[in-house]
């Protein structure tokens, strides 16, 4: 990094070169300005502090925490577009989950989601499962299962961390994937029930792992962010 520019606070630089950007975003902070002078601090935002000619090229939710990419220039911000629609980036997430997730008998511990995804007009900006929607495709891998209070027979009383692999990058996609399985994730204030919610005073989804061939380079490049819960 060029130590002649301070990097502006609440920016946590994960990597930086000549073509990206790679900043660690924290939960709770937009990545990009919404309506409204009290939506204008964002994650781009501030990296303009720094680099003037960053450029977004992928969202995280408000509530996500972890690893988001930002192009220096409208010439890295083509290329690097052209990698997700090709889905050359890939993209791992961790999140603890309400309830036991089990797959099939013969692969309990992994499993897909494959289920379409359309804009819930009336209750914006929440998504939602419709057979109308854009195909959207999400891999699971369980991490561990915990038992609360003791209580393994109660579904209720358990959780899952599981590790998330979203093949196509819809809207909320793993938030509502999951809550359509009937396994929301702890603090979502938008799909979880009020009991899931105040589990966790946040949103437990955090993207932990972002990789793809470096557009100057070619070269597989993987950043890693460790998970803050």
């Amino acid at each position: 990094m060029d130590s002649g520019t301070e990097v502006p606070e609440g920016l946590n630089v994960v990597h930086e070169d000549e073509a990206l950007v790679v900043l660690d975003k924290p939960a709770g902070l937009l990545s990009a300005p919404g309506r409204g002078a009290e939506k204008q601090d964002c994650l781009v935002a501030r990296a303009l502090a720094r680099w003037p000619e960053a450029l977004i090229v992928h969202r995280l939710d408000q509530a996500t925490s972890g690893l988001m990419l930002l192009a220096r220039g409208p010439e890295m911000q083509r290329a690097l577009s052209i990698c997700f629609a090709a889905r050359d980036v890939h993209k791992r997430y961790e999140a603890v989950v309400d309830g036991c997730v089990r797959g099939s008998a013969e692969h309990e511990d992994e499993g897909e989601i494959a289920l379409p995804l359309m804009a819930d007009w009336p209750r914006r900006p929440r998504q939602k499962v419709d057979a109308q929607g854009k195909p959207s495709l999400t891999r699971w891998k369980v991490l561990a299962r915990d038992s609360v209070g003791h209580q393994s027979a109660s579904n209720a009383s358990q959780t899952t961390r599981l590790a998330l692999f979203p093949v196509t990058g819809r809207s909320h996609q793993l938030r509502v994937h999951l809550q359509a399985i009937g396994h929301p994730i702890l603090g979502d204030a938008l799909y979880a029930d009020p009991a899931t919610l105040a589990r966790s005073p946040r949103l437990l989804l955090h993207a932990c792992e972002l990789s793809l061939p470096h557009p100057r380079t070619g070269a597989l490049t993987i950043w890693r962010s460790r998970v803050p819960f």
